[in-house]
């Protein structure tokens, strides 16, 4: 899995006598919307852009990801056909289909995460808007960006029948929770026929453009994106490719390139690193009013703080030292958390800051996350 875009439909291959007659993919692709911007800059060493962009597009640990498929028939858009004319086109599907989106969402709750799912009832509600909006292909945007995305808009749809290709809605996911396209992993070593893949990309059923194929296959992450230097072919997060569109690894000039199917082992364990199991909101420590508190993790991790105003007014919470950061405050409402504000310095020459208004006698938890620091232990958090 790279890590810091989903799985294809597995489509029954043709026979041999129709692929001699018309050579094309026997697969359905997803095109991926982007994430967060990379952090880049001329002041940005490697080691620390590297720590940056690893997480950019992850979810702070303990976050609830709320969904919401539109199911209203007046949901959707308009569209221009080839002859001129419009035709509107909805967002809706079948309950079959939500269901084996709901079906794809529990394995990834099932594995025991520090991210959790839940379905709700408008879209207003919802982080994750999802539709099925047929001819729109299988795509999702990445990770956090989500939040930047209007809420009359989807952020994920699914464009053919994914009642019996599980695989698809839990690429998809994969996407949301922040995870890139692993055959565009720069560690893999694979060589494209570049000609090849974007003609046959160009065929049905993907009928795409050279952008659209450069951007989704042959274009590599970067790997200040990218944790570790290995290559996981079976990943969910892996197209399948039939032989001959790559030249190198050379087995694929003769042999398809087939990821097992579901979620690999080396998937698990990477989504459990990043979304490890969180303790109960209970016991959590106290960050104590304008008393400053030094941030003992590592780059890469994450602390969550328990605060109790004892006035109703406007607050400041802010790092201190020099870091990369994103803090986020949540109130805990009948002990669901619900979203208050968030700030991320990551990659700029400042510290992340808040201000807002807080209630006597509830309780807040502020996550922060530590992206890079200059000098361990030398970073702190308050609030006043």
């Amino acid at each position: 899995m790279a890590t810091p875009r989903s799985t294809p439909a597995r489509r029954p291959a043709p026979s041999k006598n129709a692929e001699a007659q018309a050579p094309r993919y026997a697969f359905h692709y997803c095109s991926v919307r982007p994430g967060l911007a990379p952090a880049a800059g001329p002041g940005l060493v490697a080691d620390r852009a590297q720590a940056i962009n690893v997480l950019r597009d992850k979810w702070l640990n303990g976050t609830e990801l709320t969904y919401y498929f539109y199911d209203q028939p007046s949901d959707g858009q308009t569209v221009m056909l080839a002859d001129g004319s419009s035709q509107f086109v909805p967002w809706s599907g079948p309950e079959s289909q939500r269901q084996a989106v709901r079906k794809a969402f529990k394995v990834w709750a099932d594995l025991g995460l520090g991210i959790s799912f839940r379905e709700v009832s408008s879209r207003e509600q919802a982080m994750v808007r999802i539709g099925f909006m047929a001819g729109d292909g299988s795509w999702s945007y990445v990770g956090r960006v989500v939040r930047d995305i209007a809420a009359d808009q989807r952020t994920m749809n699914f464009g053919w029948n994914i009642g019996n290709d599980p695989d698809t809605a839990i690429h998809e996911i994969g996407h949301t929770l922040g995870f890139e396209h692993e055959h565009q992993n720069p560690f893999s070593g694979i060589v494209w026929d570049e000609e090849k893949v974007y003609a046959s990309l160009a065929e049905p059923p993907n009928g795409w453009s050279r952008q659209k194929t450069h951007f989704n296959i042959i274009r590599k992450l970067d790997e200040a994106s990218v944790e570790g230097t290995s290559w996981d072919p079976d990943s969910v997060m892996h197209y399948p490719f039939p032989a001959g569109l790559i030249l190198q690894p050379a087995r694929y000039k003769t042999q398809p390139l087939q990821p097992a199917g579901g979620l690999s082992a080396r998937d698990i364990a990477q989504v459990k690193k990043i979304y490890p199991v969180q303790p109960p909101v209970s016991q959590l420590p106290e960050l104590v009013l304008a008393e400053s508190r030094r941030l003992q993790i590592a780059a890469g991790q994450q602390i969550d703080l328990v605060l109790q105003p004892s006035r109703t007014r406007s607050y400041q919470m802010a790092t201190f030292g020099e870091a990369d950061t994103l803090i986020v405050l949540y109130e805990d409402v009948a002990g669901e958390l619900k979203y208050r504000g968030g700030d991320d310095d990551s990659g700029e020459d400042r510290n992340a800051h808040l201000k807002l208004r807080m209630q006597r006698g509830r309780r807040y938890v502020l996550r922060v996350r530590m992206y890079y620091a200059s000098f361990a232990g030398e970073t702190a958090v308050m609030w006043w």
